[in-house]
């Protein structure tokens, strides 16, 4: 018997086949359902996993009766949705099928079903046009000036000389990585400065990085630039002269929210006013693509709060804007704080994203990337959407996972992909920045082992 957190319980005979029967309890009300009516089209035992889905589709259905509700994502796990559509697709598969046979076998609903096809075709166009070979870098700056409520990310509060102890650690870093690409022939077609927060730098420290990456680096074949601005307190035009002299067109400014007492519930220094500020500067400096990241069910917040945000946020007219669905994971302060969080604000945040995806539609944005976390309120999803032509080159290639990707600094994690055999191998760096910084060699080595050691 399993019996998980919660005042239900889960019954399945030990000896699974085709025949057996489990029961579901729930609130002291109980039903039954049988294995065999849950197979997806002609499947049967023999295959575990058909029987395992077998199982959760009857799980799932019997808590659809009990509790007269229905989850909007099905049985689907898994971070990256977008990858099965992919593959189906390009097995010969038609959209309607493709359609038809994530709600019949995941359980999607319409809207879910949709929005994956939908995203499908905005990234499959954007990434078969832009294909290559080439690799795509991440660098990490792990430092915030402060740490939000609902973070768990690899982000620290900036003291005083440590992010120059980190820099030099980079540093070697970027010239190991960039002479052994040198050496192999391997050509960079992304770059993505992240986080953290990377204008954490000061507008020397900035400038330092960025040098050491171009002067490093050979980015002839170089199509996409993204710096990671995000806290609009730690922007100044000085940074943006800096990043617009290397020529980088894209950046990121995220608000979370418009409104100042979420900004403060949740940890951020900055008002409203210094978002409205920050976007001009970077307008006014000439920075071409700006991305603004919103957070939909962050504590406090109706949805009437999260629309007063969007249509602001809107107003701006950047190039995308990435609605994130709040996750909290463990490590997380709101967690530690209020552990039922995630299960009181689900009609509220499904609401939230369901009025952000019509704005973006009405708005002529596009779905372009999508993903999936852990312990996400409503166990709902991220969405990136794009005015046409301006999608980010570097999340399709990360969301598709066809292709190497260099992660540089602390908690940055390397995939090797392998397209003779479509499967992807991974070395991290370790996620705390003292220890990246007293074990730069060993991660050195890690790189090599993956990366280098056996590149054709």
């Amino acid at each position: 018997m399993f019996v998980p957190k919660g005042n239900y319980e889960i019954t399945v005979d030990e000896a699974l086949d085709n025949s057996q029967s489990f029961s579901v309890v729930f609130e002291k009300e109980e039903v039954s359902r049988k294995i065999e009516d849950f197979y997806y089209k002609g499947e049967r035992p023999e295959d575990i996993k058909a029987l395992k889905n077998a199982v959760k589709r009857g799980i799932f259905d019997a808590f659809s009766g009990l509790t007269g509700k229905s989850l909007p994502w099905g049985i689907l796990t898994g971070v990256k949705p977008v990858k099965i559509v992919r593959e189906l697709y390009q097995k010969g598969r038609s959209l309607e099928e493709i359609f038809d046979y994530m709600k019949e076998y995941y359980l999607l609903n319409d809207d879910k079903a949709g929005l994956l096809i939908e995203t499908l075709k905005n990234q499959y166009e954007q990434s078969s046009e832009k294909s290559s070979d080439n690799v795509g870098i991440y660098l990490g700056i792990p430092f915030c000036p402060t740490r939000c409520v609902y973070c768990s990310f690899t982000a620290n509060v900036a003291k005083k000389g440590e992010i120059e102890r980190y820099l030099e650690a980079l540093y070697k870093e970027i010239e190991y990585v960039s002479s052994k690409m040198k050496e192999k022939g391997i050509m960079t077609e992304s770059f993505y400065i992240g986080g953290g927060t990377p204008t954490t730098l000061s507008a020397e420290q900035l400038d330092d990085l960025l040098n050491r990456i171009f002067s490093s680096f050979d980015m002839s074949r170089c199509m996409e630039f993204t710096v990671e601005a995000g806290r609009p307190d730690t922007i100044t035009r000085e940074k943006l002269e800096v990043i617009k002299k290397y020529g980088i067109k894209r950046i990121s400014i995220n608000p979370q929210s418009m409104n100042e007492k979420t900004l403060a519930a949740i940890g951020r220094l900055h008002s409203p006013q210094q978002i409205r500020e920050a976007y001009k500067l970077a307008k006014d400096v000439g920075i071409e693509l700006i991305n603004m990241d919103l957070i939909a069910g962050l504590p406090g917040e109706e949805p009437e709060d999260f629309k007063r945000t969007l249509d602001e946020v809107a107003a701006f007219d950047p190039a995308n804007i990435t609605i994130h669905t709040l996750a909290l994971k463990r490590a997380s302060k709101l967690k530690e704080e209020d552990s039922e969080f995630n299960y009181r604000e689900v009609e509220k945040l499904e609401n939230m994203v369901d009025v952000s995806r019509s704005v973006m539609e009405s708005l002529g944005y596009k779905p372009y990337y999508l993903y999936r976390q852990k312990y996400m309120v409503g166990n709902l999803e991220n969405i990136g959407y794009a005015k046409p032509g301006t999608e980010c080159l570097y999340n399709i290639k990360t969301m598709d996972e066809r292709q190497t990707m260099i992660a540089l600094g602390a908690g940055g994690i390397s995939k090797r992909y392998y397209p003779g055999e479509n499967r992807i191998e991974r070395a991290a760096n370790v996620s705390n920045y003292e220890i990246y910084i007293e074990r730069i060699d060993e991660m050195l080595e890690r790189k090599n082992q993956l990366i280098f050691a056996n590149w054709q």
